[in-house]
């Protein structure tokens, strides 16, 4: 994918804010933000699919529990578009660990915990191109 540098992130809305009815809010929380969507799916992760979207993370202590959980419901996946996009949905979502993110984030406001985070969000414009790429043809991009 040939994303514009700093222009487009990825998101997922993850199985518990999905489950929790929260797709709504968060995608209000984002177009208020500034950002477009540009592609936009309502899926299920396969337990295999969810190994290989965080195979970065294999070796990591957290990793069965992350997969088990990616793949436990349906998830909204979404590339979105901005100037400087990563920085501020990385912004607008807060830190990783619900308890530490800033008040008014979508974090703060729809994660139970670090291990059953509301949304993902792209780390930088490579990975953005990355992810987006994992759930997204060049044909159902605008």
């Amino acid at each position: 994918m040939h994303y514009m540098s700093g222009n487009q992130t990825f998101t997922m809305i993850k199985p518990i804010a999905v489950k929790n009815n929260k797709i709504g809010p968060i995608l209000k929380m984002i177009n208020e933000a500034g950002f477009r969507i540009k592609a936009m799916k309502f899926t299920h992760l396969t337990k295999q699919q969810a190994c290989e979207f965080y195979a970065v993370h294999t070796d990591k202590y957290f990793f069965e529990d992350l997969t088990s959980f990616m793949s436990s419901g349906p998830i909204v996946a979404a590339i979105l578009e901005k100037e400087n996009a990563v920085a501020d949905y990385r912004k607008l979502i807060g830190a990783t660990d619900p308890a530490k993110a800033e008040e008014g984030t979508i974090r703060k406001l729809y994660a139970e915990s670090m291990s059953h985070n509301a949304v993902h969000g792209s780390d930088s414009d490579e990975n953005a191109c990355i992810e987006g790429d994992f759930f997204f043809s060049k044909m159902e991009r605008f």
